[in-house]
């Protein structure tokens, strides 16, 4: 009897139900999650393990490299016990505050401008060499020009946030716009589409995967610039804690302020991917989660 493959995918015989096929395919997908997970678990235990045996055996100089039951005993003492400068909470929460405002009005102005000079070459054309300029800029030299400008409280923290978000946002709303589907456009305004009605129904929906594409990586660019902000001037937030640590040769400190950081980002990331599928549902799901 004859052989059928789905999709390219596993080879099932002829007469196989529906039924049989899904079920097949719910346990792949399984298999395939649980393979991941453990690869994945693997890999973190083997990095840490053979980090903390180095340390221990004088391999890894735990002076400059720390060890992670070490980092682990700072980050249970910061949470119960608070730092030296105030409770972690309050740090993470400052930090956290300048880097959502920065994210949040950087992504927006990102988004309106590249939307804004990609629908009008006119503007694009006067503006262009402008932005290249600023872009050309280090973001990281600013942070001691916003310090001097708005002192070591938040605005200066966001305004870095804001520059490091803004350009990246800014480059692929702009370009997403430009790679528009002509075809599309042409339909809308054979339909009678004009103007913003044509920008809103059918540009923006086009440019929407480049948008969501800046964001996952812009709201790590927006933690950077506050904690950069930080390193060089403020009163409170991770940034300090890092600065403070480095001070003292607290290595186990510095390492467990970047790993409060890499949790806040993980998260950060998992709620962006959450509002992308909420957000993109006539989306077509990627080639490899159809397979």
């Amino acid at each position: 009897m004859a052989d059928i493959a789905i999709a390219s995918g596993p080879v099932y015989r002829a007469g196989t139900s529906d039924a049989e096929i899904e079920a097949a395919a719910a346990k792949a997908a399984r298999r395939r999650t649980q393979l991941v997970l453990f690869w994945r678990w693997a890999i973190l235990l083997a990095f840490l393990g053979g980090w903390e045996i180095g340390a221990r055996t004088g391999i890894i100089d735990e002076f400059f490299f720390s060890s992670p039951s070490a980092i682990w005993s700072r980050l249970v003492e910061w949470i119960f016990e608070g730092t030296s400068e105030g409770p972690l909470w309050f740090h993470l929460w400052v930090t956290m505050e300048e880097s959502l405002i920065g994210f949040a009005t950087g992504s927006i102005a990102g988004i309106v401008v590249g939307i804004a000079l990609g629908r009008n070459r006119m503007l694009a054309d006067i503006f262009s060499i402008y932005i290249k300029v600023i872009n050309s800029i280090p973001r990281v030299v600013l942070a001691p020009i916003f310090i001097m400008v708005f002192g070591l409280g938040l605005a200066s923290k966001v305004a870095l946030s804001f520059v490091m978000v803004f350009f990246v946002v800014f480059a692929n709303a702009f370009q997403g716009v430009r790679e528009a589907d002509r075809n599309l456009i042409a339909n809308a305004q054979i339909l009678g589409a004009r103007g913003w009605q044509l920008t809103r129904s059918v540009v923006i929906p086009s440019a929407m995967s480049w948008i969501f594409a800046s964001l996952h990586v812009s709201f790590g660019f927006a933690i950077i610039g506050a904690i950069v902000g930080e390193f060089v001037g403020a009163r409170y937030g991770i940034g300090l804690l890092i600065n403070i640590a480095k001070g003292s040769f607290d290595s186990a400190g510095m390492y467990a302020a970047i790993v409060v950081i890499m949790v806040v980002a993980l998260l950060a990331e998992y709620l962006m991917t959450r509002l992308e599928r909420s957000l993109a549902t006539w989306r077509p799901a990627p080639l490899q989660d159809t397979q």
